[in-house]
This record gives structure tokens, C-alpha cells and sequence, in this order.
């Protein structure tokens, strides 16, 4: 065998999962399909970024219509999380339990928050998260405190703060995995949407990966992709890879998949065999449904008589409407700020002429609305022709006009009287998850509850596609917890 236990990808999960699986001694190979990002000029160039793309991924998917995009997913070491805002947020104690939405019921979790939460900690701890659990009412018990202080608000995003406050709501301060001083050194940018390519954000191959990294018997093997599973009875029995040796085949005692839940479902689809006519791990037809990606809108509230001053503007948060504040006190979702939006980064995402943008950048606040997407069966991710294709149907979203509609009067009352909105696009699947859901019933489910397939006995997916729910929080920590506790589950196994 190549490995005791083989991993697929380097973003939170594979990488966290490598880190909690290192100290067992046992062979680990991480396969990566993408390679390091360097650093570079453009790595802090927001025309480079924004304007130019200079990192978009070389990928095209196809959506319902079979029309051609370029998704926003990045196959690099650390993955996406390289490129991520660095918010790192628990779900709130109530997400594990079935919800009443406006638009539906979230069918909850095969386990309570309780059983994740030492591993949230142990989490927070891998990803040295800056942050203050006071002040939020939804915030749920914690058997330890954040492991560092918040990262301090800037003087324009404190006023923000005292004037939401001012209005009744309770803003907080955002959990972030930022060390501020050393990513500033840099260059004077947010660090939202910017690649990591110093080591100044808490992402998943500088402190998971690199962690993992310092024992001799963890390998990382970039360059490969993986094209098909093999399975045979109950037993994954290889993984197919291609790279720049030409195609081979790789064994393992144990295989995890850990590509995300756009490439986590697809590989599975892919691997579809006479035994296995549906996909790999999908004899419930489940493999690939259920995608969920967040209700995101994005803002920028402008008052052409006051200026932002700030550099990175992304600390503060709120929860009033997290749980509540629909019309028979359905959750609405969370209000978070967004990175420093700046004059050239506008011009790219809005198409706007750089002299407009600029002026009104530096006129503006920059915040998002983030609600919940509800599973959906015909919400999905599919395979064909060699080709991912993604139909992503939205709920909820009654609960996020809502969210909206009160977040545009909030920024109003704090002295931001021009509000302009527009939600993320289908393009941008920032926060997917859903597609290989854990449940205790293998004919409504893809993994056990502890993220081992149903159909095999070697073989566990650890990302963001066993979510059961998107809750209407960033994702990025709860894939860390639950790689985390699948990491003990298999340490604890014998070889």
C-alpha cells in the first residue's frame, strides 16, 4: 500500500484532518490536485485580483441551462481557504436542532451541538482564532475562551459599532483567524478575498497542513488529480490520479475525501461502475443533492459627505435577526462586515470607472447579509459528459429580502443614507455544502454520523459536503471541528 490512510485535498478539512491524524504515526499521503501559491506582486493587487483575475481557476462548470461559468473555486494547496475572509464561526447551538423558516424546516443534525463543541475549541486553537464571545446573544456554551483577542476595529468601523448599538442591536466582534500585524507588514489591503501567500491568515496549510507537515510520516504529493475511486464489495480498493508522471493508481488502508462539495460529489458520480451504477457511496441517490450555498447579499452604504478611513474594515458582526425577526419570528440570518472594498476592486466587480468607484469606495461602508439556504433534493450537483454540472436552486429567500430590507435600514439610521445591494451570483459558490449529507438512515444519507459512507467500511468524507444544513454562518470552522473529531474517531480505530 502507498498509505495507512490516503487523503484527498489540502483544504480545512484534508489538511485538518492530517494534523489530528499525524501524532498516530500511521502513513498519511495528501493529494492535492493544484500546487503552493507563491508569493508575487499580484498576491495584494487588487487590480490583479479583481480586474484582471489574475487567480481565477483555469475551470469551466456548466449550470441547469448548460451554459459554461467560471466557478470560484481554487485548486491550490490550502484550497479555498487560502483566498477565504478568515471569519471562523461556530454554528449557533439552535442550527443542530430541526428550524421553522419562513420557507421551511431544516431537518437538524444526527448529533447536538454539545458533541461538536470540544472540538470547536480544539479548532479555534489549530486556527488561532482572534476573537470576544461576549456581547452576542446567540452565542452558544464554550468549554474554553478564544485562544487570542479580537482583532481591533479600526476608528470608522468603532462608530459603526457604537451606533448599531445605539439602534438596540448587539454587534460583536467577528471571529477571525488574522495575525493583523503580520499581514499588514505585507501591504496595507483587507485580507477578504486576498491570497495567503505569507502565512499572515489562519488558513489550512499555514497551521493545519503545516502542522501536519512537521511529522515524517505525513507526505503531500501536489500536481495529482484524482479521476475515479475504486471500489470493490465493501472496500475502497485504489484511487485513480493523473499528473505529471503520467496516470497511476494509488492504495491506501483507508481513503478521505476531503475535495469540497462541488468536486467531493462529482468524484463520487465519476467513479460510477456496473456494481455501482449511480456513483460511488450514492445507492441512496443522495450523492450530489441537497447543495446549499447561502443567501449572500452584499452592500455598499454611502454618504457622500463622510469618508472611511479604513484599511481592512472586517471586525464586527451582529445576531438579532439570527433566530428570529420574521413574521412569526422566523430566523432571518447573520450581518457580517465585508474586507475593505476599494476603488479598483469596485471597478472590477461592478464595472464601474475607476475615478467613480474610488470616490464612492472612500465614501462607503462595506457589509453583507448572509442567510440560510434550505436542503433541497433537486438542489444539485451532477456529472456528465466529464463535466460538473451545478444546479443550484435558492430558498429562503423571503427570510433574506427581509434580512436585507432591515440590514438597508440599519445602515440608514447609523448615518449611511444611500444603501445600494446586490446578491452574490451563482458563479461564486463560496459557502457550498450539502452534497454528501451525514444521517443515521443510509436511504436519506451519504455518510454515518461519523462521516464514514454507508455503503463501505473504509472509506470517510470530511469537508463541507456532509453538512445537513448550511445554518447562516461561514462554514469554514465547523469542517475543521467535524475533520477534527473524525480524527479521533480514527485514531482510535485500530490499524
Amino acid at each position: 500500500m502507498d498509505a495507512d490512510i490516503l487523503i484527498i485535498g489540502s483544504g480545512m478539512g484534508g489538511a485538518t484532518l492530517a494534523a489530528a491524524l499525524a501524532p498516530t504515526e500511521r502513513r498519511i499521503l495528501i493529494l492535492e490536485r493544484g500546487e503552493r501559491l507563491e508569493d508575487s506582486a499580484e498576491a495584494r493587487d487588487p487590480a490583479a485580483i479583481f480586474q484582471r483575475g489574475h487567480f481565477r481557476p483555469k475551470e469551466t462548470w456548466l449550470d441547469a441551462a448548460g451554459q459554461p461559468f467560471n466557478p470560484g473555486n481554487y485548486a491550490c494547496v490550502g484550497g479555498n481557504t487560502k483566498f477565504y475572509g478568515a471569519v471562523l464561526l461556530r454554528y449557533r447551538e439552535a442550527d443542530f436542532r430541526p428550524l421553522r423558516h419562513i420557507e421551511g424546516i431544516t431537518p437538524g443534525w444526527p448529533f447536538a451541538y454539545g458533541e461538536l463543541e470540544p472540538f470547536y475549541s480544539a479548532a479555534e486553537r489549530l486556527y488561532r482564532v482572534r476573537g470576544d464571545a461576549a456581547g452576542d446573544p446567540t452565542e452558544p456554551p464554550r468549554s474554553a475562551p478564544y485562544p487570542f483577542p479580537p482583532v481591533p476595529d479600526e476608528p470608522d468601523i468603532a462608530a459603526l459599532r457604537r451606533a448599531f448599538a445605539a439602534q438596540g442591536l448587539h454587534p460583536s466582534s467577528l471571529p477571525l483567524g488574522v495575525d493583523l500585524q503580520a499581514w499588514l507588514a505585507r501591504a496595507p489591503t483587507t485580507w477578504d478575498a486576498f491570497p495567503d501567500t505569507t502565512g499572515a491568515k489562519s488558513d489550512a496549510e499555514s497551521c493545519a497542513l503545516a502542522e501536519a507537515l512537521r511529522h515524517p510520516n505525513v507526505t503531500l504529493r501536489t500536481g495529482l488529480r484524482v479521476t475515479r475511486i475504486r471500489a470493490e464489495g465493501r472496500k475502497v480498493t485504489g484511487v485513480e490520479v493523473e499528473g505529471p508522471g503520467g496516470p497511476a493508481i494509488l492504495t491506501a488502508g483507508q481513503v478521505c475525501l476531503c475535495a469540497g462539495a462541488v468536486m467531493t460529489a462529482a468524484l463520487l458520480l465519476a467513479s460510477a461502475s456496473e456494481a455501482h451504477p449511480r456513483g460511488l457511496a450514492n445507492a441512496s441517490d443522495q450523492v450530489g443533492r441537497n447543495f446549499m450555498n447561502h443567501n449572500l447579499t452584499g452592500m455598499i452604504a454611502l454618504n457622500p459627505f463622510r469618508q472611511n478611513r479604513t484599511v481592512y474594515e472586517k471586525t464586527i458582526q451582529f445576531n438579532d435577526w439570527y433566530l428570529t425577526g420574521g413574521p412569526e419570528g422566523e430566523p432571518l440570518g447573520n450581518v457580517q462586515m465585508l474586507g475593505r472594498i476599494t476603488g479598483p476592486i469596485l471597478a472590477g466587480e461592478a464595472g464601474l470607472p475607476l475615478p467613480l468607484a474610488r470616490w464612492m469606495a472612500d465614501r462607503s461602508i462595506h457589509i453583507m447579509a448572509m442567510s440560510e439556504d434550505l436542503p433541497d433534493p433537486d438542489s444539485r450537483v451532477m456529472w456528465r459528459g466529464g463535466q460538473v454540472v451545478l444546479d443550484w436552486r435558492r430558498t429562503n429567500t423571503r427570510a433574506h429580502d427581509l434580512l436585507v430590507a432591515r440590514l438597508k435600514r440599519a445602515m440608514r439610521r447609523a448615518g449611511w443614507p444611500i444603501v445600494l445591494a446586490k446578491g452574490f451570483p451563482k458563479s461564486k459558490p463560496s459557502h457550498q455544502c450539502g452534497t454528501a449529507r451525514m444521517g443515521l438512515d443510509p436511504a436519506t444519507s451519504v455518510v454515518t454520523p461519523d462521516l464514514r459512507a454507508h455503503e463501505f467500511d473504509n472509506l470517510y468524507i470530511a469537508d463541507a459536503s456532509v453538512l445537513p444544513t448550511s445554518a447562516a454562518v461561514n462554514p469554514s470552522l465547523t469542517v475543521a471541528a467535524l475533520a477534527l473529531r473524525l480524527g479521533a474517531h480514527l485514531a482510535a480505530r485500530p490499524q
